[in-house]
Parts: structure tokens; sequence; C-alpha cells
């Protein structure tokens, strides 16, 4: 590759969807053992993850269930961990899941 420009490395494996920030609903487990659920902006997913921005902080490997249009008889729910958790300058939380796979 001969180009010098400074482009991010693209990391995925997988085509990636631009979500446009659509409200999708998390639920995990907190440190406490309490369940939360969360409705969050998800930025963008593929088949391997996806990246959400939310107002607080999920820590790394948490294990979480993700589920689209909840409110619909046509939701889907995926299973998945946190992968990374940065703040950002707004004071934010940009928040990386990585999917599970079926066997």
């Amino acid at each position: 590759m001969t180009d010098s420009s400074n482009h991010e490395i693209e990391r995925r494996q997988s085509f990636r969807l631009d979500m446009e920030k659509e409200l999708i609903d998390i639920s995990w487990t907190d440190n406490s053992g309490n369940q939360r659920t969360k409705k969050v902006a998800c930025l963008d997913f593929s088949r391997g993850g996806l990246r959400i921005d939310s107002d607080i902080e999920i820590p790394k490997d948490t294990s979480i269930v993700v589920t689209f249009k909840a409110n619909t008889p046509k939701s889907q729910s995926l299973n998945g961990e946190v992968l990374r958790c940065m703040k950002q300058d707004n004071g934010w939380f940009e928040i990386a899941f990585q999917l599970e796979t079926k066997a």
C-alpha cells in the first residue's frame, strides 16, 4: 500500500452498518448484582459486534444482551460482552461490544 495519509486502520473483519444513532436496549448485571436495562444510541453494527454512545460506563468483559426494536413483535436479542469502554471529551462513553457467535 502506498497511501501515506493518516487514515485509521480498519480493524473489523465484518461488514458494518451505520446505525445513525438508532435507539436500542441493552441489559446487563452491574457490579452490585443488580439487573440494569438502558436505552442507548447505536453508532454502528456488524456481524461481530456493535458500538454505542452511553452516559454511563460499563466495565470491560461485562456480559450484555442487546435488543433491537424491543417494543415490537419483531424484536431480536443478541448476547455479547464489553470489549472496550472509552470516556469521551464530552463526558459520555463510547462502548464497543463483541457479539457471541453461534456454534
